[in-house]
């Protein structure tokens, strides 16, 4: 099927790659996140395997931002029935290289996952879901804080602010409205 506009994953491989559409990605990203997102580097989003039993881990674009959180940005058009464990695979898998040998492990860095899907992805009608992990108590249903050590030492007050987060886009579910304002926000950079 020949494509008349230049489609978002043409742009996001090849385009958004460059220092200077730098704009247009952080304005896309600091829509979706509602944060101001300074885009630090463009790092290398391909992993080597090891073995040949491997799975290796290719994705569209891997973002640091400026306060080194990792930003995954995948945009798939074909429908793939484990999507869902894929993406959990590229964050882990993006968790584990990014943690140098003999470095502890609270110098982790915070993994989001960005998914631009063309296919139905589950039975929701919203087009944009959240994902985090939180730690709810079986007896009263209290969820997990962090202590105030943890808390001045992380920057974050809860272990969701620790642990990777995933954004599902299903495009084929945006009304007229909500694919308008994203137009606009990408014209407008």
């Amino acid at each position: 099927m020949a494509r008349k506009l230049v489609s978002f994953d043409w742009a996001v491989k090849r385009l958004l790659r460059s220092k200077v559409n730098f704009a247009v990605l952080e304005g896309f990203l600091s829509e979706l996140l509602k944060e101001d997102i300074k885009i630090q580097d463009v790092l290398e989003s391909e992993s080597n395997k090891d073995t040949r039993e491997q799975h290796q881990t290719r994705v569209d674009l891997l973002v640091k931002n400026s306060d080194g959180t990792l930003v995954i940005i995948e945009v798939q058009a074909d429908r793939q029935d484990d999507y869902l464990h894929r993406i959990l695979y590229g964050v882990s898998k993006c968790v584990v290289d990014n943690l140098p040998q003999g470095v502890s492990y609270d110098q982790i860095k915070k993994v989001i996952s960005v998914s631009v899907v063309y296919f139905n992805l589950g039975s929701g009608n919203d087009y944009v879901y959240q994902g985090t992990t939180s730690f709810r108590g079986l007896h009263i249903n209290d969820e997990l804080k962090l202590d105030e050590d943890q808390r001045l030492a992380y920057g974050v007050q809860t272990p969701a602010g620790l642990y990777p987060e995933y954004y599902l886009l299903k495009i084929n579910n945006f009304n007229d409205i909500a694919a308008m304002s994203l137009k606009l926000l990408i014209l407008s950079k």
